[in-house]
């Protein structure tokens, strides 16, 4: 008989409490997904290389390697997705785990239930469907040096491929479905992050990580612009006459 193949999605847990990594377990393994478990940064990172997970859920307060560094580390080489746990709960924390790469945070204490939600969410919008969009949403999208197939999540510009997380693959796509249209950052955050509440700085941070990538001077933004008081614009590329 031949082997049969684990096709679940794999999440690596990593945080110093035993407790919270088996409540996380039980939550992530009653919705399906495979998970690996690290007590410590080090450890994490040579976990992720062995067996590539699909997401990872990061503490931010490590003993030894942080999680931010962590963070930053697989962040070299891979854009799988980040949830970072964070038990502080601060501006300043939050922000610290997005500019280091992460898609999302989650504040401890937590609710198992919301972080498992959190995980299928990012899961389900990060894998790469392979299914025809329907006719009125193409899978191809272009401006100027800037091309996007969102059935297999790719992003290119300039015919190189984008390191872009899933949330910034997701808030790009949405800009630029939307050229010359001004969204707040409460109006992002409900349609690309589908949360009606949060840390509004998550927008920020994530269009600031994004001008880093799809603009030639990231300091003076030409395609994602700041409109003042309101929000931000997404200014396609205009066409040589």
């Amino acid at each position: 008989m031949g082997t049969v193949t684990d096709t679940r999605t794999i999440v690596l847990v990593v945080d110093d409490d035993p407790t919270v990594r088996d409540v996380a377990r039980r939550y992530l393994e009653r919705d399906g997904h495979r998970v690996v478990e690290a007590a410590a940064g080090d450890v994490a990172l040579t976990l992720a290389t062995e067996h590539r997970p699909d997401l990872i859920v990061l503490d931010l307060m490590l003993p030894g390697l942080s999680g931010l560094e962590v963070c930053r580390r697989v962040r070299l080489s891979s854009t799988v997705p980040i949830i970072m746990l964070t038990a502080r709960g601060t501006e300043s924390d939050r922000i610290a785990g997005l500019e280091h790469g992460a898609d999302d945070y989650v504040v401890k204490p937590f609710s198992p239930r919301e972080l498992a939600l959190r995980v299928s969410r990012i899961l389900d919008r990060a894998r790469p469907t392979g299914q025809p969009a329907p006719t009125d949403r193409p899978r191809i999208l272009e401006d100027g040096d800037l091309w996007l197939d969102e059935g297999a999540r790719v992003a290119r510009r300039a015919g190189r491929t984008l390191a872009l997380t899933s949330r910034e693959f997701d808030l790009l796509v949405f800009l630029v479905r939307h050229p010359g249209q001004v969204y707040s950052r409460s109006a992002l955050m409900e349609q690309v992050w589908q949360w009606t509440f949060g840390d509004q700085s998550t927008v920020t941070v994530h269009v600031r990580r994004l001008r880093e990538k799809i603009e030639s001077e990231p300091a003076r933004p030409v395609r994602v612009a700041t409109v003042w008081g309101q929000g931000y614009r997404y200014d396609p590329t205009p066409v040589p006459s």
